[in-house]
């Protein structure tokens, strides 16, 4: 005995497949809908859209109408635009329409606009941003070999336990590099522990700076025939009198590198491995002697083959910063 439902649902496209293969075979509709237990008006409508469309799938809803208007949706995106790092709950304030938090996150959402955490970036002076620019027009012509035999140096600080807070700002998948959407970092105080180190193709460089590190492992480099020059970052330390003047007596052919320039060489990608490993130790070092000998053993787990990756994407660093006319790059 049929059976008439008490609450309205929308059949699937199987049920409605069925109904009309049952139709098809017996020519009764009445029938199809017994055997699926839906009533006969409802079977008879099902099968006229068929008769009319050949087809049982279910037409899109339009859904609940939006609260907010084209209108609303633009003003919504402005404010963000103009105010990465404003929460939602204050946006939402700040527009005319009187909807919900939730509300402004679902239209940010439909336009590619989500929380974030704010990539952390040294900051970028306009003359630096200058200078970035001409070191990619200096080099874009440098060859993979060149690069190759280029010894990459960089000073870190080490520290255990500091942690920077996360700045979240509201942005679309493409615009993490935006001024905007960065975090820029500054030098850190010297109440840190501070180890430098040095790379080259196939090689890793002493760690720590000892009298005479730098000149034994270059002078170990030459042996092999290899036309070595020097990299060392921009910062102001490296431009003095003294250490010119020391790179010049012994010889050593440099590399011209921008100021806060981290992205563009590979030493900087071990620097983040070689942190990541200290952070996975099983025993967080308590003193300076015990964080001393933690850096070194991570160093020596860092393998040559993850340098050589990064140092043959030199060429690529050169294309990102014109790209970006001497802007932050994806590095």
């Amino acid at each position: 005995m049929y059976i008439p439902k008490t609450t309205r649902r929308q059949l699937d496209t199987p049920t409605k497949n069925r109904i009309i293969g049952f139709w098809k075979a017996t020519g009764n509709a009445a029938a199809a809908a017994r055997s699926e237990n839906v009533r006969p008006r409802t079977a008879q409508r099902i099968i006229q859209v068929y008769q009319k469309t050949g087809s049982t799938s279910n037409k899109p809803r339009p859904g609940r109408p939006s609260k907010l208007t084209d209108r609303d949706k633009r003003e919504i995106v402005r404010a963000v635009r103009k105010n990465r790092r404003a929460p939602l709950t204050d946006i939402t304030n700040q527009i005319s329409a009187n909807v919900s938090v939730s509300t402004v996150q679902r239209a940010l959402a439909a336009q590619g606009y989500h929380r974030r955490v704010a990539r952390r970036v040294p900051w970028i002076t306009k003359a630096q941003r200058k200078l970035r620019f001409i070191w990619g027009k200096v080099y874009k012509r440098m060859r993979m070999r060149d690069w190759w035999n280029v010894i990459y140096s960089d000073e870190t600080y080490i520290w255990v336990g500091s942690k920077a807070g996360r700045i979240f700002v509201t942005r679309r998948k493409d615009e993490r590099l935006l001024d905007e959407c960065l975090v820029p970092t500054f030098k850190q105080s010297n109440l840190r522990v501070m180890v430098w180190g040095c790379i080259v193709g196939g090689r890793k460089g002493p760690l720590v700076v000892l009298e005479g590190a730098l000149l034994d492992f270059y002078n170990q480099i030459k042996l092999r025939k290899r036309r070595i020059r020097f990299q060392q970052d921009g910062a102001s330390c490296h431009r003095s009198k003294a250490t010119l003047k020391w790179l010049v007596d012994h010889r050593i052919a440099t590399l011209f590198h921008p100021p806060n320039s981290p992205d563009l060489t590979p030493i900087e990608p071990v620097w983040l491995e070689l942190k990541r490993i200290l952070r996975n130790r099983r025993r967080t070092p308590t003193s300076i002697e015990e964080l001393k000998s933690a850096v070194r053993e991570a160093w020596d787990q860092i393998p040559i083959e993850f340098i050589n990756k990064h140092i043959k994407r030199m060429p690529d660093r050169v294309k990102a910063v014109l790209k970006a006319r001497g802007g932050h790059t994806q590095f």
